[in-house]
């Protein structure tokens, strides 16, 4: 019997050292275990959340800066988009002043051709009368020299016949003298 005694009390012998070096101690052990596990897990869970929250807050002010610089990209981009608006703006009227000046300025060298052109015209036709006007004048200045050597001449024809009249009515005298000289005389 001792060996049937050996194969029962071993194995309960076994089972009491098991119960309490191993089990006893691991059972008392399993609940603060547990209770660490739970609060271990609680404790990541709010470290998580904690990080999370401090993330989202970290993002919100990201977000909030983000949105300001935005805010103030657009303010540029709008002012800036203002000043190009306006500088198109302003070239397209100065373009368009040009554009108005240079028709005007084409329009006025139109008029102005004309202008030269009858001023041309006119000029030809005071040169032609200009031209008939010396001939004329020298015309006349050379009718003038002849009418002058004329009225010389006949001048000199009018003091001769003067003097042949002189003359003559002398010798009338003379003969009317001599006529009565001798009318006297006989």
């Amino acid at each position: 019997m001792k060996k049937s005694y050996v194969y029962f009390v071993l194995p309960i012998l076994l089972l009491v050292v098991f119960f309490f070096g191993f089990y006893w101690n691991a059972h008392k052990e399993f609940e603060q275990r547990e209770v660490d596990k739970v609060n271990a897990v609680k404790a990541e869970r709010d470290k998580k959340l904690m990080k999370e929250a401090q993330d989202r807050e970290v993002a919100v002010k990201a977000a909030v800066e983000m949105q300001d610089k935005r805010k103030k990209e657009k303010i540029e981009r709008d002012a800036k988009d203002a000043r190009e608006k306006e500088e198109r703006e302003k070239s397209r009227q100065a373009r368009e002043k040009a554009a108005r000046d240079a028709d005007k300025a084409a329009a006025t060298v139109t008029r102005l051709k004309k202008e030269i052109t009858v001023e041309e015209n006119e000029i030809k036709t005071v040169q032609a009368e200009k031209k008939r006007v010396i001939e004329e004048q020298s015309f006349l200045k050379e009718y003038v020299k002849k009418a002058e050597a004329n009225t010389r001449s006949l001048q000199g024809v009018l003091e001769r016949i003067e003097a042949a009249d002189k003359a003559a009515e002398a010798a009338a005298r003379a003969a009317a003298e001599a006529a009565k000289a001798a009318a006297t005389k006989k």
